[in-house]
């Protein structure tokens, strides 16, 4: 149980309070409501490149990494296509110094073309070296956008190409800051050795003369019932090939989420789990294979990967795994499997709580959500799931036509190496 008080400043910033007296330390979590999905689709990439900006010196503090380190803090940040998150973890005594820094940034960026043109160079090599030049870097570049047609999930957090992020201009990445990042869009966390009175009357301090800033409404496209298979074949010089199978689910506040999480689990976590028991130990037709969901607010993907064993065809993996996928369509499971995957999952959440800065983040993703105190509520959600919620979770996800599917070939040994003119 993680126990908080919330206030909401008068330009709409959402603070939330969580007290540890047992630790020395404090946490400045900032989430902005803002993540890839909200970019266009012609400059994509621009959520990721302000996760960098804000590191490059606001109106009043040219350097944030120094005052900070100067007080024995670290930071870092996350962006992902529903969010973008900047944290400092310090000693509680110097928590005004994380105030200063993360209101200033709040406040106004110093945009210069010399900063911008600083991190458009990391945001290129970042690109080239995790996604273009790294062994399967590419599959979520390929795999998005086989899966979905119209909603912005269909690019990467890091962008659709390069040249987006190469021809940003100035001005769009100031309009990109003023859309996004205010009060209004925000949510603050303070979680450690910080009473509740000196955490607020530093929170009216330093964030309370912001401008609010005009509240982003979406208006998203949303993405239509897949009602065919979907295939891609690719070639690339990889160890091994891969196979890649995606399914739509239901968004993170739908009352089946849970259930589509415990049949990944049940699918593809862990040594226990059916993929790897029958697929990876006793048919011996893989050398990893995992499944998991994409956790999306709005409606994510069930996915499925594994890297397939030398001498294995892609076909005739991908008719093991759609063998079991099918089983767990047609027969309820057992109640000992499904309390097996249930605790682990509940652990999961448990052990992440051991840190502070978990559950400042989980704190603020719980409040985007519309409740703060979601985060205690998780482990009830997912005892609640029966081996019948399991049941026709599977009947709605798994699906042959909900499904799209990466074939990801190993390029021969000695075989000529090709360009792909779409990475270039």
């Amino acid at each position: 149980m993680i126990d908080f008080k919330e206030f909401t400043l008068d330009n709409g910033l959402r603070v939330i309070v969580h007290e540890d007296f047992t630790t020395p330390m404090a946490v400045l979590n900032v989430l902005y409501d803002v993540g890839s999905k909200d970019e266009s689709e012609n400059q994509t990439g621009f959520a990721h490149l302000f996760e960098h900006l804000m590191f490059s010196g606001s109106v009043n503090i040219p350097s944030y990494d120094e005052p900070l380190q100067k007080v024995g803090g670290e930071n870092n940040a996350f962006t992902s296509p529903d969010i973008t998150n900047y944290y400092l973890t310090v000693p509680a005594v110097n928590i005004e110094t994380g105030f200063w820094l993360e209101s200033d940034r709040m406040l106004d960026l110093a945009f210069s073309e010399q900063g911008l043109e600083v991190q458009r160079k990391v945001v290129v090599e970042e690109f080239k070296q995790n996604y273009l030049n790294q062994p399967y870097g590419d599959v979520w570049l390929k795999l998005r956008p086989l899966a979905y047609q119209q909603h912005p999930y269909k690019w990467a957090t890091i962008g659709k190409e390069i040249s987006h992020i190469a021809d940003a201009q100035i001005t769009d990445v100031k309009n990109f800051f003023r859309k996004h990042y205010s009060p209004i869009n925000a949510i603050l966390v303070i979680a450690g050795n910080v009473p509740f009175e000196k955490a607020k009357a530093l929170t009216e301090k330093w964030f309370g003369p912001i401008p609010s800033g005009e509240k982003y409404h979406r208006q998203l496209p949303v993405e239509p019932v897949q009602k065919e298979a979907q295939r891609l074949e690719v070639e690339a010089d990889v160890p091994l090939s891969a196979l890649y199978k995606t399914y739509h689910m239901p968004a993170r506040l739908d009352k089946n989420y849970y259930a589509v999480d415990l049949l990944g689990d049940i699918l593809g976590r862990g040594k226990s789990s059916r993929f790897y028991q029958t697929l990876v130990k006793e048919q011996k037709l893989f050398n990893s294979i995992g499944a998991s969901i994409t956790g999306s607010i709005e409606p994510g993907l069930l996915v499925i990967q594994g890297k397939l064993n030398e001498g294995v065809s892609l076909t005739e993996a991908d008719a093991a795994i759609e063998s079991i996928t099918e089983e767990v369509r047609q027969q309820l499971i057992d109640e000992q499997e499904l309390t097996k995957v249930k605790n682990q999952a509940e652990s999961s959440i448990v052990f992440s709580e051991i840190e502070l800065l978990n559950r400042a983040m989980n704190l603020a993703y719980s409040k985007l959500l519309g409740n703060a105190n979601f985060v205690n509520e998780e482990g009830a959600h997912i005892q609640a799931i029966t081996p019948d919620d399991i049941l026709a979770a599977a009947n709605e996800v798994l699906v042959p036509t909900n499904c799209s599917t990466l074939y990801y070939h190993a390029k021969p040994q000695g075989a000529t190496i090709a360009t792909d003119a779409d990475d270039l």
